[in-house]
Parts: C-alpha cells; sequence; structure tokens
C-alpha cells in the first residue's frame, strides 16, 4: 500500500538562495518527506536535516513485521537509496539532538554546541515507546519496538524455544505477537482492558482479532494488571499480574502506545495539548513554525474533533504538507484518517472514525476471513473497517469522501459490487 510519491530532483544551494534556511528536527518518515518536497518544490537554499537517530529517514511500520521477522534488513525501510539521499543536498545531521529553540533570534540550539539559524522550522519529532515505571521496571530489561535498534534488540529472542510476554493488546503489541509466532517463538499477550484495541476498533473487530491469534497459539489475557516485574530463579524476566499469578519468559515487550515529543515545543512557549497543535496548513501557534506526523495534534472533520493521527499515510502526507506550506503553497491538510495492520498475511484496514452512534451495515461473512463494517449516520458512509477486504475498502473511501447516500440493504449486499453504488 504505497500512496503517489513525487518524483525528486537534485538541487544544489546557489549563493543567491543560500541565506534561505528551512530546518527540519526529527528524520522519520515526516522529516524525510518534509525534505523530499522541499526539493521537489524546487527550494534550493539550505535543508538542515536534524535527526536524533543515525539512521536516514525510514519508516517505521515494517520494523514489527518484515524487519523484526528477518525477512527483510533494516535498510529496506529507508525513504530512498543512498545516492538518491545525496542527491537532495541536505546538510544532514544524523545523531544530533536539538536543545531549545530561540523563538526570538529564529534559530535552533544543538546539543554539541551548533546554532542553526531558520526562515521556517519544521518540527517531524514523532514520539517514543510509552514505558512503566511499576516496581522492577528498572531491575529487568523491558523491549519497546519504535526504532531500527529496538528491532534488532529484539529480533534474536523470537526463535523456536523462545518465549516473550507483552504487555498490552494494541497495534504495535499484536503485531509483534504475531511476528514471534511465525518465527516459532511463545508469546502471551496481557492487556488491562476487556478486549484487544478497545480504544480504536468495535468489538466484532476485537473479537476477530482475538480468534485469529488464539488460533495461532497466542495466550490472550484479557482484563488482566500488571504489578510489577521480577527476575526468575533462573535469571529469566518475570511479568508479575494483579491476580498473583506470574508469566515467565525470555523477553518482555511494552506496547502499550506512544509519548509525543513535543517538549521541545512547549519549553519554546507553542501551544500543545498532547502534541503541537496545528491548523489545516500545519502552522503551530508561531507562524514560523510548522509541525507535522505523530507529534502533531489538528482538528480533523472527520473525527469532529482534535486529534493525533499515528499511522503511515499522515507521517508521510502531513510532512510533504508542512513542507509546501512552509514555502506558501497553499495547504488545507484535513485528512481522513487511515490506519492498517497486517498479522499472520490478515490485512486489516480503518478508513475514518467509527464511533457508538453510527449504524453498522456488515457486508460478507466473518467466518470467511474477509468482511467490511460500515459506519454510517442516516443512509451516509462516515467510516468503514474490515480484514482482508482491500478492494471494497477502496470504495468505501470514495463512498465517505462523496458524502453519497446509500441503501444499506445493497451495501450489505455482496452481490452488489460496490462500484455501483
Amino acid at each position: 500500500m504505497t500512496a503517489e510519491r513525487p518524483q525528486v530532483a537534485a538541487a544544489a544551494c546557489t549563493d543567491a538562495s543560500a541565506a534561505r534556511t528551512i530546518v527540519i528536527v526529527g528524520a522519520g518518515q515526516a522529516g524525510g518527506w518534509a525534505a523530499r518536497t522541499l526539493r521537489a518544490e524546487g527550494f534550493t537554499g539550505r535543508v538542515v536535516l536534524v535527526g536524533d537517530e543515525p539512521h536516514p529517514p525510514h519508516e517505521r511500520p515494517p520494523l514489527s513485521k518484515a524487519v523484526l521477522s528477518g525477512t527483510a534488513p533494516p535498510e529496506s525501510t529507508h525513504l530512498l537509496k543512498p545516492e538518491a539521499f545525496a542527491a537532495l543536498g541536505l546538510d544532514w545531521r544524523p545523531g544530533a539532538q536539538v536543545l531549545r529553540i530561540d523563538r526570538a533570534a529564529r534559530q535552533v540550539v544543538l546539543a554539541d554546541g551548533a546554532v542553526v539559524p531558520y526562515e521556517k522550522l519544521i518540527l517531524c519529532t514523532g514520539g517514543r515507546a510509552r514505558r512503566l515505571t511499576l516496581p522492577g521496571a528498572d531491575r529487568v530489561p523491558l523491549h519497546t519496538l519504535r526504532t531500527i535498534g529496538d528491532a534488532a534488540a529484539l529480533a534474536p529472542v523470537l526463535a523456536p524455544g523462545r518465549s516473550i510476554v507483552v504487555v498490552g493488546g494494541g497495534w504495535i503489541g499484536l503485531e509483534v505477537a504475531a511476528t514471534a509466532r511465525q518465527r516459532g517463538a511463545d508469546a502471551v499477550v496481557v492487556e488491562t482492558q476487556g478486549r484487544l484495541c478497545e480504544r480504536t476498533v468495535p468489538a466484532e473487530i476485537s473479537d476477530h482479532l482475538l480468534a485469529l491469534h488464539r488460533a495461532q497459539g497466542v495466550r490472550v489475557l484479557l482484563g488482566a494488571g500488571v504489578n510489577g516485574f521480577a527476575t526468575g530463579g533462573d535469571g529469566r524476566p518475570v511479568v508479575q499480574l494483579a491476580d498473583g499469578s506470574a508469566l515467565a519468559c525470555d523477553a518482555i515487550v511494552l506496547g502499550i502506545g506512544l509519548v509525543p515529543n513535543d517538549e521541545l515545543a512547549r519549553a519554546a512557549g507553542l501551544a500543545c495539548d498532547g502534541g503541537v497543535l496545528v491548523d489545516a496548513q500545519c502552522h503551530s501557534s508561531d507562524p514560523d513554525i510548522l509541525a507535522a506526523g505523530d507529534v502533531a495534534v489538528a482538528a480533523n472533520p472527520w473525527a469532529g474533533r482534535r486529534l493525533r493521527l499515528e499511522s503511515w499515510q499522515n507521517a508521510q502526507e502531513q510532512g510533504i504538507a508542512a513542507a509546501r506550506s512552509a514555502l506558501g503553497r497553499a495547504v488545507d491538510y484535513q485528512p481522513l484518517p487511515w490506519f492498517w495492520s497486517d498479522q499472520y498475511g490478515m490485512n486489516l484496514q480503518i478508513y475514518g472514525m467509527p464511533g457508538a452512534a453510527h449504524r453498522v451495515v456488515r457486508r460478507g461473512d466473518p467466518a470467511s476471513g474477509s468482511f467490511v463494517l460500515f459506519y454510517l449516520a442516516g443512509d451516509v458512509v462516515q467510516a468503514a473497517i474490515g480484514p482482508n477486504a482491500a478492494r471494497d475498502l477502496r470504495f468505501a473511501r470514495r463512498l465517505i469522501e462523496q458524502h453519497k447516500p446509500v441503501d444499506a440493504e445493497r451495501l450489505a449486499d455482496p452481490g452488489t459490487p460496490l462500484s455501483r453504488l
């Protein structure tokens, strides 16, 4: 699933444009696409790309799947081949940290003492894996999966005869559990809520995910609290549960959500609320500072509220939008949320924001492993979700975006092509 990508032409800084500097803080997917887009849009000034990881801009979704399973090397996640990346002519600062933003002087101060002025600043600082501060958390290794380094550290444990406990039954946790089972390791998922992915999917999808994982041999514990961690007599880590039981394993993986890296923005006095607040042009409360990707919070008309979109689609498209906006191009970024997950060969996609007030129309038989749930307000489709139904969901996206009234009975009938609706 790839979006149309702009062609990137090499551009060298000229004396006339060298005074113009755009700084991008964060070299993940959003930051990488922002840099690509600046060049694609003809910007020939200085582009400073600061990343706290040693790797060039890359995508994160494969880290929990192909990279973790060993079927693809880490380099496969890079947005550009080395020669194409070099051709962008960036002032690339890998493994660097921005200490602070001086808005009055319009410059950023790096940990190595460097001071970089900017005309425009684009924050693509993303987020970090949430940690736990429970008893024993500082005495046992607790894996997370956010970076290439995280995947490299966890991969050796996923082998026949080994076992992991995943704390958190959300998307990352389930994808790690699926990869573990596919590599022959045992996996236990511990989820405090009453069902899997409770915050993001309806009960029917949670049930489908539960059945899928249990069929693959994953032990799933729902409504199970974690009290702490310890080291067993054999030296292996142990997860201590609230009911008094304990789970010994070879590795503990935390999949309990993302913390937005908005500290830099907060310290600079930018408006933040669980991330950097931006408008449809990706501008923060400072018109010379923009934000994109996992750190940005914006009003979303499809959701009817402000939200932070943690998705591959948003990281790419908002990075593009922020770069175009920084150049003064007309931008109105109000995306239809789209999320996907791959587990055991199952592809699950979500378009829009399913809500409790929506009427649900099912198309297809869940027992077949391929079906779609449509969410309607009146006779207009507002959202859709389903496993192994990519073609139907492409048409569902069109129905949502067109606000076109549909007949619920025809929508539910697999014999009626969605193209006719």
